[in-house]
């Protein structure tokens, strides 16, 4: 069912990210500590993105191997150093790609984007989401599955709404059609991380130099905050706010 992490804050190699600390990504993809609904590894791919200093927008390098199998990530991410970098490994649900194209981080501009967990009854539960699409998007999405699309639902509203807003109206929209999926999804500019945690682990570690907000804690220092589930989260340097999201069960109720 995936994990992904995110980081905002002073310069650092991009791969110092994904393997630093006791339990990084890279130990999560083989023995993630916190993985809820099935699933025991993740190693059906993964993808980095960072958003290099004066460049316009995130570059992102994804891979269908598992990230302890290239070498690039301790070769190559080693010399590169961002100030924000975003990281994520794959578990693929049945039935869906095992390519590049289908391993977050997404990205667009200075955008990137993480999902971890499915979306219940794909593709049918959200076949009517999917209509109010334009054609080419629907067309263009990176890959067919679940997290494309949520990543296709989300970038349609960027530059409407505010990132955090978007995030939870697609929740809700999602929840509405398909109450029973999971939606941990990742939303990072290079310099905030907007995330939400539906049915899976989320923990954030915000200090007033940096903010780090992954599925799992990547070691034991003090200052990480598990988020509880069904809430969002907005963190950077010095900033973190968790708020509440329409949870399934007010759907169920008819509370929202």
């Amino acid at each position: 069912m995936c994990r992904h992490l995110a980081y905002v804050g002073p310069p650092r190699s991009v791969a110092s990210v994904v393997t630093d600390g006791p339990h990084n990504l890279v130990t999560q993809s083989w023995a993630p500590a916190d993985m809820r609904g099935g699933g025991t590894i993740n190693a059906d791919g993964f993808g980095v993105a960072w958003w290099p200093e004066g460049g316009e927008g995130a570059t992102a390098y994804r891979n269908a191997r598992p990230i302890w199998a290239d070498p690039a990530v301790v070769g190559v991410l080693t010399q590169v150093r961002s100030t924000g970098v975003m990281g994520a490994v794959r578990s693929a649900t049945e039935g869906m790609p095992i390519t590049a194209e289908a391993c977050a981080p997404f990205t667009d501009g200075r955008w990137a984007f993480s999902h971890n967990g499915r979306i219940d009854g794909w593709p049918g539960s959200v076949a009517a989401l999917a209509e109010w699409l334009p054609a080419v998007e629907l067309l263009t999405m990176p890959a067919l599955t679940d997290s494309a699309l949520l990543w296709t639902l989300v970038r349609r509203r960027l530059g409407v709404s505010p990132p955090g807003v978007v995030l939870r109206d697609v929740v809700t929209e999602v929840l509405d059609a398909a109450p029973r999926s999971r939606l941990n999804m990742m939303l990072g500019d290079g310099t905030t991380v907007w995330a939400t945690a539906v049915d899976h682990a989320l923990s954030v570690r915000v200090d007033e130099a940096s903010a780090l907000v992954a599925s799992e804690p990547v070691d034991d220092r003090d200052g990480w905050v598990p988020v509880p589930d069904g809430h969002a989260v907005e963190a950077r340097p010095g900033h973190l706010d968790i708020t509440e999201l329409p949870t399934r069960n007010a759907y169920r109720e008819g509370r929202a």
